[in-house]
């Protein structure tokens, strides 16, 4: 009986996974196609009057990521006007189909119709320089012929940033002083003295090692890097490390972070012919709530070593 019911089951799911039932029509091109792109091409030149020809005199605009449940949405002149504004105030605006992509008109059974697009918005903010540089997915509905909805699907986190760009705000304090720096001193000079032992004590076991000449997002472990400086002491001697101006202690109020910035001269002296070499290097260690360095960014060119 049971084996019954399983393969009873089993059919009626597959029944109904195969059921198929059409509810309109998708189309590449069409009449609504043509009316969403013209309308987005006058928001982009700012203007507003054109826009406004497109949208029904009910229409409502909606944050489609949003989470107010009482949202109103604005309205047929508030969206128009937003045209004038964002030209306006964004240099360089633009609003393309992303790449690989082309907008859709789905027309329902019942008649309804939506356009959908994938779009790239580009622009530089006038005043704050914040770049927007970001998808932009949007549904528009259609009644008599005129848009009368337009969802949008997006990154609010750009226009905060614009948003909170236009006062002054502290995000922690610099020390110029700090014993996170006086760390960093100590470990610098105790490569200076070929006591490596000391020197990676000043770092966590699993910290991350990087310099510019790196591919992005790659990086070397602790154990990397001794290799690679062992690699470099067989050519090189370090005559001297020399803090150039003074390291500067970040401790910053967003996400807390603990970063002393440095810049030193390296002194060495290449084994193979004895020339002299003085090379310029900033780095940045940034610290965990241990008062280890967790990571360490070296800004050093490997050409002054040819």
């Amino acid at each position: 009986m049971k084996k019954v019911t399983l393969l009873a089951l089993a059919l009626g799911l597959m029944t109904a996974y195969g059921q198929k039932e059409k509810n309109g029509t998708i189309y590449k091109e069409h009449e609504a196609l043509a009316a969403v792109n013209a309308m987005q091409a006058a928001w982009v030149a700012g203007d507003s009057a054109a826009v406004a020809s497109y949208l029904h005199d009910d229409f409502k605009a909606f944050n489609g990521s949003g989470t107010n449940k009482d949202a109103k949405g604005n309205t047929k002149a508030n969206y128009a006007g937003g045209a004038k504004w964002w030209k306006e105030n964004m240099a360089y605006l633009s609003l393309n189909p992303t790449q690989g992509t082309y907008a859709d008109a789905l027309e329902y059974k019942d008649g309804q119709m939506w356009v959908q697009t994938w779009d790239q918005l580009k622009g530089v903010h006038n005043t704050t320089g914040v770049k927007i540089d970001m998808p932009v997915h949007r549904m528009y509905r259609f009644k008599d012929g005129l848009i009368d909805m337009a969802l949008s699907y997006h990154n609010d986190a750009v226009y905060r940033e614009v948003g909170e760009s236009f006062e002054d705000r502290k995000n922690g304090t610099i020390y110029n002083h700090h014993d996170y720096i006086n760390n960093v001193r100590r470990m610098m000079h105790a490569f200076e003295h070929g006591d490596m032992e000391k020197a990676y004590s000043y770092f966590d076991e699993k910290a991350r090692f990087r310099n510019i000449e790196m591919p992005r997002d790659e990086s070397m472990t602790m154990e990397e890097s001794k290799a690679n400086l062992k690699d470099m002491m067989d050519k090189f001697t370090v005559t001297s490390i020399d803090v150039v101006g003074y390291p500067d202690y970040l401790e910053y109020d967003l996400r807390d972070g603990k970063t002393v910035q440095s810049w030193w001269n390296i002194r060495l002296t290449r084994k193979s012919d004895d020339t002299e070499i003085v090379m310029p290097a900033m780095y940045v260690h940034d610290f965990n709530d241990e008062g280890k360095i967790s990571s360490s960014t070296a800004y050093i060119s490997s050409k002054w070593l040819d």
